[in-house]
C-alpha cells in the first residue's frame, strides 16, 4: 500500500462574488403549521438531536421567542438555555415548546429496513 500524496495546495480555489448574497433563514419561510411541521419533521429524519434542537430555534425565532417561552410557560433565558446547542433539554420542555408552537409529535410505524439498518443490508435477495 502506497502512501497518500495528498497535496491541498493542488487542489483548486474557488473565487466566488457573494456580495450579492444572503444568509439563508429558515425563519423567514416559517409562517404556518403546515410549514412549521413539515420543517421539523424534516429535521427529525436527520436522527440528530442537536438538529431538531435547532430547527425548534428557528421556528421560536419566527414566533417570536418571548411569546414562545410565554405560551410554553418558561422564562426567555431558560428557553435560549434548552435551544442552544449541547443542551440536554427533557422531553418535558420540548413538549411545553411543541405545543405553544402549535404542534405535535406523532408516533408511526418505520418502513421496512428503517427500523434495523443491520438486518436490512444481511436480509435476503429481492423476490425470495
Amino acid at each position: 500500500m502506497s502512501a497518500s500524496t495528498f497535496n491541498p495546495e493542488a487542489l483548486p480555489i474557488l473565487e466566488l462574488d457573494t456580495s450579492g448574497t444572503s444568509s439563508y433563514e429558515a425563519s423567514r419561510f416559517l409562517d404556518s403549521p403546515e410549514a412549521i411541521s413539515a420543517y421539523l419533521a424534516e429535521s427529525m429524519k436527520a436522527k440528530d438531536p442537536q438538529l431538531f434542537m435547532q430547527a425548534l430555534a428557528e421556528v421560536a425565532k419566527a414566533q417570536g421567542v418571548n411569546k414562545v417561552a410565554q405560551q410554553a410557560g418558561v422564562n426567555r433565558e431558560s428557553l435560549y438555555k434548552s435551544l442552544k446547542g449541547g443542551a440536554k433539554t427533557r422531553f418535558e420542555t420540548i413538549q411545553k415548546l411543541m405545543n405553544a408552537l402549535g404542534v405535535e409529535l406523532t408516533v408511526q410505524p418505520m418502513t421496512a429496513g428503517a427500523a434495523n439498518p443491520q438486518k436490512a443490508k444481511r436480509g435476503t435477495p429481492a423476490g425470495e
